[in-house]
């Protein structure tokens, strides 16, 4: 119940907030403190276990997506979904008390009305710092199928939800309906021939979203075109190529994840094997194509034995846009700089990583190994996997998700106390530093 299933920074940057959500249903959020400490913030329990008696149909507790609301007050607003019901949570903090109630004793008992012969006006003591967290909107039944993504729009008045065969547009101010703006469910369910596995709102102009499906588009939708948006506006899909194809390539095609640039102006795409970068421009075919994991290849029979050939890695862009990191098996995850085209291959497991402990790279060899660092293909762990990645909007800050620990690591500080930049060289190998390491909980 304690494996982590999303991982989420806050947008604004200027309070470091970190959400975790687990299969346990439970929300953990982390908060760094002055001196670089992450303590726990708040955890809460958002979704119980349910069951659908009209479908004879248990809804797991597990959280699959957090999306965190722009702040406009002290007080800092969470999305939080399972399979089927969304949640929005307000998490505040109280520092104060008031006392001297004129109805009601300090333990909030109504008195005896006949006792009551003087007025009082009540006052604000100080208290210890308590945060609470508390349901405002819940948006239920509204989903057919598994809900696998939610974004919030840049008007920061609606949000999409999406599952496998439809997405919905919701206002945050309206939970008892919503408006259905793709629709794929064809009239015999036969004919299906692709699922939705994810979708985002552009971050800057409310009217664009994306999403994509298992046979390895990613659609464009102006909804300004248009209500239903079932036809898109740009189609982003890389030809394949009819000599290599073969039983997998439909399945390793499917694409997990899928982020703009903070700057708009590109598409982050990760299937099984690679991570793709689009510009907004131009469908036909990616500008940039990163592979994750190549060495793979020869396994996929194996891999799709194991069901692991359908695990689903998310992507992540830096801040400035110039790194892409996502996830792979070993509990390894890879960086791509865009500029030099170099590459970097890190672990996240509590065997190597040590406070304020430096990163050393990793090598993953096909043949016989070259350094004594290396690792063969044939001796990876494929149960422990990273999944779930996040980069802070701002800064040079990490976090990975393995399993039920946390990782969360930032560059290394040069001599002169500057962060280092985010050009990752084949030969550094004080990329980053560990900052701290938790076991969530």
């Amino acid at each position: 119940a304690d494996v982590i299933s999303t991982v989420e920074f806050n947008q604004t940057g200027e309070f470091l907030f970190l959400a975790t959500g687990d299969k346990g249903g439970r929300v953990v959020i982390f908060q760094r403190e002055p001196q670089g400490e992450y303590n726990v913030y708040s955890t809460f329990q958002s979704h119980e276990p349910e069951f659908d008696y009209l479908k004879s149909l248990e809804i797991e507790e597990r959280i699959n997506k957090i999306r965190w609301l722009p702040l406009h007050n002290p007080a800092h607003f969470l999305l939080a979904t399972n399979d089927k019901t969304i949640k929005l949570w307000k998490v505040s903090e109280r520092d104060k008390r008031a006392e001297g109630y004129n109805l009601r004793d300090e333990e909030g008992r109504l008195k005896d009305l006949s006792t009551v012969t003087t007025l009082q006006v009540p006052v604000l003591r100080p208290m210890d710092l308590l945060v609470e967290a508390s349901p405002r909107r819940v948006f239920a039944n509204a989903h057919a199928y598994h809900i696998n993504s939610i974004s919030v729009n840049s008007d920061c008045e609606t949000y999409l939800s999406a599952d496998d065969l439809r997405i919905n547009l919701w206002n945050l101010n309206i939970t008892d309906r919503s408006f259905n703006i793709v629709d794929l469910k064809p009239e015999n369910m036969e004919d299906l021939s692709e699922v939705i596995t994810v979708a985002e709102f552009h971050p800057h102009h409310c009217h664009l979203l994306a999403f994509s499906s298992s046979t390895g588009t990613t659609r464009l939708c102006d909804m300004r075109a248009s209500a239903l948006c079932d036809q898109h506006a740009k189609l982003f899909e890389e030809a394949a190529d009819p000599s290599h194809r073969s039983f997998f390539s439909e399945i390793v095609s499917s694409v997990s994840d899928v982020k703009f640039s903070h700057s708009g102006r590109y598409l982050l795409t990760r299937d099984y094997l690679t991570v793709k970068v689009w510009d907004l421009n131009m469908e036909n075919k990616p500008v940039e194509t990163y592979q994750v994991h190549d060495y793979l290849r020869t396994k996929l029979c194996s891999l799709y034995e194991s069901d692991c050939i359908f695990d689903k890695f998310e992507c992540a862009w830096n801040g400035t846009d110039s790194v892409i990191m996502t996830g792979a098996y070993n509990n390894y995850f890879r960086m791509f700089d865009r500029a030099s085209l170099r590459d970097v291959t890190l672990e996240a497991s509590r065997e190597v990583c040590k406070r304020r402990a430096v990163l050393q790279p990793r090598r993953v060899c096909v043949g016989k190994k070259q350094k004594e660092t290396d690792v063969s293909v044939d001796s990876l762990d494929f149960r422990k996997k990273i999944l779930h990645t996040a980069w802070h909007p701002k800064e040079n800050i990490i976090a990975i998700a393995a399993s039920n620990n946390l990782y969360i690591f930032q560059d290394r500080l040069t001599p002169n106390g500057h962060h280092n930049t985010p050009e990752i060289q084949s030969c550094r190998q004080h990329h980053n530093n560990l900052m701290n390491c938790y076991e969530h909980i």
